[in-house]
This record gives C-alpha cells, structure tokens and sequence, in this order.
C-alpha cells in the first residue's frame, strides 16, 4: 500500500508539471496586463511596476523563475491584492470553500445514495420515475440559474434567509449556497447509485444470498450496497474538488470570500500568480483526493489489492 501510494505521487509530478506549463503560458499571452486598469500612470511608474515584478524579463525567464518559487513553496505576491501573498489568500479562502463546499457534498450523499438505492429497489415503479425525473431536472438545470432564483425567493422576496454574505459562516448564510452547490451533485450521485445498484443485484453473488434464504433486507445491506458504491466513490474524488475549489459562480453570487472568488477576481484582473497559485492548489487536490479514493476502493472491495 505505501509503495502504492508513493508510485501514485510521483506519477503526479509530471501531470502537474504540465498543468502548470499550460496554464502560466495562457495566462501570460491572454490579452491585457495586471497593470491594465491603472493606466494613466506615466510609463516609467509602469516600468518600474512591471520590473518589480519580473513582468518586463522575457517569457521563458519568468517561467523558470516561477517555477523555481514554486519549488521553494512560494506562490508569489497577488497583483491586485498588494497586501498579501498568494499563500495568504489561499489560506484565507480554503477554510471558507472547504465548509461550503464540504457541507454540499455530505448533502448530497445523504440525500442522493438513499434516493438512487429506493429507485433500485423499486425500478420502473412510480418512485423510480419521479426520483429520475427529479435528477434530471437537478442536471439540467445549472446552479448559476438556481442560485440567483434561491436568492431572490429565500432571501428578497419571502426574507427567510440571508440573500448574500458570509457573516463568519452563520448557519443562515450557509443554508442557500450549501443547498444550490448540492442540487446537482444529488442528482448525479443518485442516477450513479441506482444503476450501479441494478447492476450489482443481477450480480451472480447476490443470486447466492438469495438462494441461501436471506431476506431482501439482508441481501441489500449486507451484500449489495458496498460494491454498488464503487462508481459513487469514483466520481467523490474529483467532485469533492471540483465543489471545494471551483464553486466559483455560487461563491460569487452569494459574496462568499472563497477560492473560486478570488480565482474569478484574479483572471479579470489578470493577477497571473493568485490564478496559478488557485490552478496549482487545485490541480493537487484532485491528485491528492483521486489517490484517497482509489485507496478506498479496497476498503469497499476486499478483492482490490495494492500490495506489490
């Protein structure tokens, strides 16, 4: 398992390399400048500016002279936020997106995976179709349209809850964000959950419970819902990223001082080292959240075996 897990993290090396490559090249060529909103300084304020912060090297140069602060573990200064380090602003935001985001996706499992094992259980029964109709609509539907109608009907036009803000994570700020975050994820994590479920009580094994005169619960409980949650674990992975880091329409309808909101206030301003600095946080989650899911395989599946 630990030889397992090593071999997984330097295989990562290179992926993120790449990432990182692609995305400093595309940012650095995207038209327009950090500077760009404050032009009517005199150029040679800009030139100082940019020779301050290595802007006014060649491409290649500040490649390598990124690359070499981001060995050391230094993301850089933020642009726009001229206070700060793109360290601080992560710091400051990750907290923040990981309880929105983590209260999304534990929503979602306790409402997706009972959803997506009844419509199973009872297939082309009425509950299946209105469990499947109701996730289709949860993914039709994107949440930059949910979360502006749950603001204006919950916190303008009925006032139960707070339209916006973060007040220190009050219970009432989170209940509208955590809510549109997790819509989506429901509907995925039940649609996944009922057809792996189908799939794994057709399942040779679950016929030899059957046979050996366990009742439907047992068979369901103890034989079925394990192996059925293979697909669900797979998908946790990047998803659980994806909503902690990229929820970035929710963190900015709401004003949740979030990643995703420092991530869409860096690309409009062009603060090149806060976007790398969130893309490289990111891209190291997902690695980091895919290899705790394949190590959880083997909990949920006794035949998956790491050892070497």
């Amino acid at each position: 398992m630990l030889s397992y897990t090593l071999k997984r993290l330097l295989m990562a090396i290179p992926t993120l390399l790449i990432v990182i490559t692609i995305s400093f090249f595309l940012m650095r060529v995207a038209p327009g400048g950090p500077f760009d909103g404050e032009r009517q300084l005199p150029p040679e304020i800009e030139a100082n500016l940019k020779a301050a912060y290595h802007l006014d090297e060649p491409l290649p140069m500040q490649y390598l002279r990124y690359m070499g602060n981001l060995l050391e573990g230094d993301f850089g200064p933020s642009f726009k936020y001229k206070d700060f380090s793109v360290t601080e602003l992560i710091m400051q935001g990750f907290p923040v997106s990981l309880e929105i985001g983590g209260l999304a996706i534990l929503l979602a499992l306790m409402i997706g995976l009972p959803l997506g094992i009844a419509a199973a259980i009872r297939r082309n029964s009425t509950v299946d179709y209105l469990v499947m109709g109701t996730a289709l609509t949860g993914i039709a539907v994107p949440n930059f349209v949910i979360a502006p109608i749950f603001a204006l009907v919950f916190g303008v036009l009925l006032a139960w809850l707070p339209a916006g803000g973060w007040n220190g994570g009050a219970w009432p700020n989170l209940v509208l964000p955590v809510v549109a975050l997790s819509i989506q994820q429901i509907a995925y994590i039940a649609r996944m959950m009922r057809a792996s479920m189908i799939e794994t009580l057709g399942s040779h094994f679950i016929r030899t419970a059957r046979a050996k005169g366990l009742s439907e619960r047992e068979v369901i409980w103890r034989h079925a819902i394990r192996p059925a949650m293979l697909p669900v674990v797979s998908y946790l992975g990047p998803a659980i990223a994806g909503i902690i880091t990229g929820s970035v329409v929710i963190e900015q309808i709401f004003g949740i001082p979030g990643i995703g909101r420092y991530f869409v206030q860096g690309a409009l301003n062009r603060d090149y080292t806060l976007v790398m600095g969130t893309v490289v946080f990111y891209g190291v989650l997902i690695v980091l959240m895919n290899l705790i899911v394949d190590l959880l395989y083997s909990a949920l599946d006794p035949q998956i075996r790491y050892d070497d």
